[in-house]
């Protein structure tokens, strides 16, 4: 029988969104010496988060850490073939391609930060952290897009809505059990500290 349980802890979701809206205001403030500070400032809102999951995914909740989506290659390969089947297999947490976006999207955003810190700090060839963080950053859109594309595609096949749990962090699930609201105080601290963060910085 379904049951209703919370999957994604509330750290995970200010992280969710804080570093999706971070990079897209980025991106579009990347060629406007205008917007030059915010584009800053929501750099290193998304390198902080990007620290933030790097650290989670090894201490945090239960389906949030890096070892309950590592999947094998035959497992990524075996899902996919299997959305073409009537029934696809379901996964509480991330399934095995959303498992490779995320993994994909966290590689990327370490190139974009560590690029965009040694062009702003000027270290080394500029030329070449220009041209690294543009790559980096047309990429990683490129994985977003396919990424969204697959959360639509998998909420359609499991007929379910998972854009809505990654805002109230509940799926529908048999036989697995509802992590912890213990780090609900985290989630706030983190929306607390960046919007602070945000407000000093571009006063």
């Amino acid at each position: 029988m379904l049951q209703r349980i919370l999957v994604w802890d509330l750290p995970t979701r200010v992280f969710h969104w804080s570093f999706a809206l971070s990079f897209a205001g980025a991106y579009l403030t990347a060629e406007s010496e205008r917007y030059r500070d915010i584009h800053l400032a929501l750099g290193y809102v998304f390198l902080g988060m990007l620290v933030f999951r790097l650290v989670w995914g090894l201490v945090g909740t239960a389906y949030v850490r890096f070892r309950a989506f590592w999947f094998k290659p035959a497992e990524i390969v075996a899902y996919l073939r299997a959305l073409l089947s009537p029934h696809p297999q379901h996964y509480v947490g991330h399934n095995p391609a959303g498992g490779v976006a995320i993994f994909l999207l966290l590689a990327l955003g370490l190139l974009i930060s560590v690029s965009g810190l040694g062009l702003y700090w000027e270290i080394g060839d500029e030329d070449w952290f220009e041209e690294l963080h543009e790559i980096a950053a047309n990429v990683m859109l490129l994985v977003v897009g396919v990424h969204i594309a697959g959360v639509l595609v998998s909420s359609v096949l499991h007929k379910e809505n998972l854009v809505r749990a990654m805002f109230n962090g509940y799926k529908q699930a048999i036989n697995a059990v509802s992590i912890p609201h213990h780090y609900t105080w985290l989630g706030i601290s983190m929306l607390v500290v960046m919007l602070v963060f945000l407000g000093v910085y571009l006063q």
